[in-house]
């Protein structure tokens, strides 16, 4: 068997040449001159001046290096002056709860200024700077301790971040369209680069939601399918733009924190609500102005007089008939198909969904107004002497009602949520008895963040997480080409809490040490790092209420 080069707390290097090659992954006996890596199940053997086929090692004079550095996460001012919930009332974790470590754990604060562009060696300032997982590597092979265990203190309580690189298969995106427009029809099939990478789920208020990535598309299709499907999902975590298409509906192009792109042209606006949301919002601002509104949308189109709201204003019924089914009085479902055109249905003349007026109701001069969810499409008729609609000008007024629906309306967005499943194998980088990590989380005395941002944790078994990657720092997720998806997690937690679910206290070190040596290894030159400022919108990760199911 050979002998593994570690990959944990690798020198710093001067950076890779971009001129180095890419080595193919290889598993035979180690040809002279090469070095094996074992951050994931490939095991490259990388030949002198080339990269692994991740992208992630390379081989410099003989010597596996890391070629992206480590994130380390700068505590802002907001973050520092905020007052922040601790882990330091909540109780421990009973004893023999897990393998007793060494008593006593004490670990050494580390900490930053917050405008140092580097590591000051400041002990004092304790709880200044967070390791991520971006850049620290991987706990495989799994029985080894996390790249990083890193000792800090929060209001005087003794932490833990226990810092690794996820491999992970079991693994999707979330993505969140901001559009009233027709994507496609739910379950079809989301394509990229020709290949199936995900599907079309149920729609929420004002937006449509795609489901993308996962372990059947990753391992479970052909090569082409797992290896675009890995790229496509590294690509949209860290903020590039993709390009989709739907089978029998739109083509795509999506980016996170940037407005969606159907069939060419870009949103501007997320619906203020449904048809009958509408008519309830303003009906008292149409009330005197108009005799009739008419909200067109897909879901719920909604008829101002014959509305609740319209009844409590007494206003006179228009003997307006629509077109589709009706749900309870003015709420019209199913009056048009989907798609691109007024409230996100097919239709481009509003007048078609009416069917007519009842002659006992209706009466010449009534004033209609028709109107889509958005704001974006608006027409005014008014009835001649044959109860027929003409087109007119709208009137100031009603059009500043419009416009008001417009402004009422968020901008459109995509939004790209990242959901992995890390209670495998991962845990035996904290612990030797995995479980107890689980169970720690679940009851709240572990903060689990990716990349320093809060995750939602799912209820029920395993650790399964849930993280918006805007709230992530830039480029935090890579690939290997088994293939999954490599992405950062942290556990935070306090010191003797990390003891009793039995930890490796062995390996803890504080920020001096970590940065001075490199991960748990004892000896060699720093590790290669980078700073960023934290997010100011997220909590600081040591010593704030985690974000649990």
């Amino acid at each position: 068997m050979t002998e593994h080069t570690k990959t944990d707390g690798l020198p710093e290097v001067e950076p890779i040449p971009q001129v180095l090659e890419k080595s193919r992954p290889r598993n035979e006996r180690m040809a002279v001159g090469k070095i094996e890596c074992n951050a994931c199940p490939v095991l490259c053997q990388i030949a002198e001046g080339r990269v692994g086929a991740c992208d992630r090692y390379a081989n410099s004079g003989g010597t596996l290096v890391r070629v992206d550095p480590v994130v380390m996460l700068r505590r802002t001012a907001q973050q520092a002056d905020a007052k922040l919930v601790r882990f330091a009332g909540r109780p421990a974790l009973p004893a023999g709860a897990g393998s007793e470590g060494p008593e006593g754990v004490a670990p050494d604060a580390g900490g930053i200024a917050p405008d140092a562009p580097d590591w000051d060696g400041d002990l004092l300032r304790a709880n200044e700077v967070f390791v991520t997982g971006i850049g620290s590597s991987t706990t495989y092979p799994d029985y080894k301790p996390a790249p990083f265990i890193v000792a800090s203190q929060a209001d005087g309580v003794d932490m833990v971040t226990v810092v690794t690189e996820g491999i992970f298969s079991y693994c999707s995106l979330k993505v969140k369209i901001d559009t009233d427009r027709y994507l496609g029809p739910e379950q079809a099939n989301v394509r990229c680069r020709g290949e199936v990478v995900g599907h079309v789920t149920t729609a929420e208020y004002g937006s449509q939601m795609l489901s993308l990535g996962g372990v059947h598309h990753l391992t479970g299709g052909s090569k082409k399918e797992g290896r675009v499907t890995v790229e496509m999902m590294q690509s949209l975590g860290n903020r590039q733009p993709v390009e989709l298409t739907i089978d029998g509906g739109a083509q795509l192009l999506v980016q996170a924190g940037r407005p969606p792109v159907v069939n060419g042209v870009e949103e501007q606006r997320m619906r203020v609500g449904c048809g009958s949301a509408t008519i309830g919002i303003f009906a008292k601002q149409f009330f005197g102005r108009v005799d009739e509104v008419v909200v067109v949308d897909d879901h719920i189109t909604g008829v101002l007089t014959e509305h609740q709201a319209g009844r409590c204003l007494d206003m006179r019924p228009s003997g307006l008939k629509i077109r589709g089914r009706k749900s309870t009085p003015g709420r019209y479902f199913q009056v048009a198909n989907p798609g691109t055109g007024w409230g996100g249905t097919d239709i481009a003349d509003p007048m078609s969904i009416v069917e007519g007026w009842d002659p006992k109701l209706a009466w010449p001069g009534q004033r209609l107004l028709m109107v889509s969810t958005t704001g974006e499409h608006s027409a005014w008729y008014e009835l001649d002497a044959s109860l027929a609609p003409r087109e007119a000008e709208m009137p100031e007024a009603v059009r500043r009602i419009v416009e008001r629906i417009g402004e009422n309306c968020e901008p459109s967005l995509t939004s790209v949520l990242f959901l992995g499943g890390a209670g495998g194998s991962l845990r035996a980088g904290v612990t030797e008895n995995p479980v107890l990590l689980t169970r720690t989380i679940k009851q709240s005395l572990v903060n689990v963040t990716c990349g320093g941002a809060p995750a939602y944790v799912w209820p029920g078994g395993g650790i399964t997480v849930m993280v918006d990657v805007m709230r992530m720092p830039e480029n935090a997720f890579g690939t290997v080409p088994t293939p999954a998806l490599v992405a950062p997690i942290e556990f935070t937690m306090r010191a003797d809490d990390f003891s009793a679910l039995g930890g490796h206290v062995e390996q803890v070190r504080s920020l001096e040490q970590a940065l001075r040596t490199g991960a748990w290894h004892d000896e060699g030159a720093p590790t290669a790092r980078r700073w960023l400022a934290a997010d100011a919108s997220n909590p600081w990760p040591i010593g704030h209420a985690p974000m649990l199911g």
